[in-house]
């Protein structure tokens, strides 16, 4: 079984900025020629582009690699970094594909997850944000256009996220025993099954978190 000894990730991780401002972060990634700066969920895709900033000396990134799923990267252990907001009745986590991640646990024993908990602020009711969002995006995405014509509901947008903490969770075997699935029997639009992904609920963590960094 893989080293726990992660020093070096809190060490570089402490760097991060407390304060996302979404229009700041969304011209950084811009600027920076990150691939996923025009998505809605931009705090997830901006907790990704730091770790890869500021861990790209201690991790190789897109790998491991099961079949066509891979973590967002690897130092000792397979990793992937999400971000979820604490101001909010949900506390479940998707993290990745079910199949691939019981592939990794045989494997290397565990998989890590680096989870980014802030607190959020959203749009005002203009959505101002929103659009200008979609103004430097250059219009209105196929996603946005596509919900318009069968007129379904759009969410507000964060606009800010408030870092508090990153936790480092280790998920093994006796973790998975507690997790639930995401997207069972959800099938995509040419009707193959979608991959089964693992749900992790925070509330029922407990050995599994092994390093908290606070800010």
């Amino acid at each position: 079984m893989a080293d726990t000894n992660y020093q070096a990730i809190s060490t570089r991780l402490k760097k991060i900025s407390k304060i996302w401002n979404a229009k700041e972060v969304i011209l950084e990634m811009k600027d920076n020629d990150y691939s996923h700066w025009k998505q809605m969920e931009w705090i997830g895709f901006y907790f990704q582009y730091l770790c890869e900033k500021h861990l790209n000396d201690i991790f190789e990134f897109q790998i491991p690699r099961y079949n066509n799923v891979s973590f967002d990267g690897l130092y000792k252990i397979p990793f992937d970094f999400k971000a979820h907001a604490m101001n909010t009745s949900s506390h479940q986590i998707i993290v990745n594909d079910s199949e691939a991640i019981a592939s990794a646990i045989k494997e290397y024993g565990k998989v890590g997850l680096l989870l980014a908990l802030g607190k959020v602020e959203y749009n005002d009711e203009k959505r101002s944000f929103q659009k200008w969002h979609e103004k430097i995006k250059g219009g209105l995405s196929d996603y946005t256009k596509e919900r318009i014509a069968r007129g379904a509901w759009s969410r507000l947008r964060k606009v800010e996220f408030d870092l508090q903490q990153i936790s480092l969770i280790e998920i093994t075997d006796k973790t998975l025993v507690k997790c639930g699935s995401f997207q069972q029997d959800f099938r995509n639009s040419d009707g193959r099954p979608r991959h089964k992904k693992v749900l992790l609920d925070l509330e029922k963590i407990d050995d599994e978190l092994v390093q908290v960094l606070e800010f």
